[in-house]
């Protein structure tokens, strides 16, 4: 098993909610094994405060996150990723930039909490159901032996991860 650790990054369109709540949930769910990272095609500029409201309930770290852009992670001079995941579906069907090290891919998508119309309640209850797949698709995914798997069998258990409960059913690994 490698010593080193993996590097993730989580993509969204906006990069305010789930890719925020994932990177939240790995930097607690991977310590020590993992770099998480999130960003977005088309970052909003802020996180949305029901994300940071629902990671802090379950306990998860709440500081240091911003919304940013996908292009930080494709320059020069940025951690090179090992993986690279969407968790959302405009982002997956989005044409990515070019990442160094060449990451492997997947889809998760899940649902998106911010889209939810209603009261704060619905809202949060939204954010929590977001929350609940993510944490069980890394908790998954962190469980891997990566240091022992073959990139075909890697690839295989990425997609699997993607089709678990609470998908937006466009899952993919490459």
């Amino acid at each position: 098993m490698s010593d080193r650790a993996y590097s993730v990054l989580f993509l969204c369109t906006g990069n305010t909610a789930r890719s925020i709540m994932a990177e939240g949930i790995l930097r607690q769910e991977g310590e020590g094994r993992f770099n998480a990272y999130s960003a977005g095609s088309h970052p909003k500029g802020v996180v949305n405060p029901f994300a940071l409201k629902t990671l802090d309930s379950f306990g998860y770290p709440t500081d240091g996150f911003r919304s940013k852009s996908w292009d930080e992670y494709a320059e020069p001079g940025a951690p090179v990723m090992d993986f690279v995941f969407t968790v959302c579906d405009t982002a997956a069907g989005e044409a990515c930039p070019i990442w160094p090290g060449k990451p492997m891919t997947a889809h998760w998508g899940v649902e998106d909490p911010a889209a939810v119309v209603g009261t704060d309640v619905q809202k949060e209850a939204a954010f929590v159901t977001a929350f609940r797949y993510l944490r069980n698709r890394i908790q998954v995914f962190t469980a891997l032996p990566l240091g022992s798997l073959d990139k075909m069998t890697t690839r295989a258990k990425l997609a699997e991860i993607g089709a678990m409960e609470g998908s937006t059913g466009r899952a993919k690994a490459g």
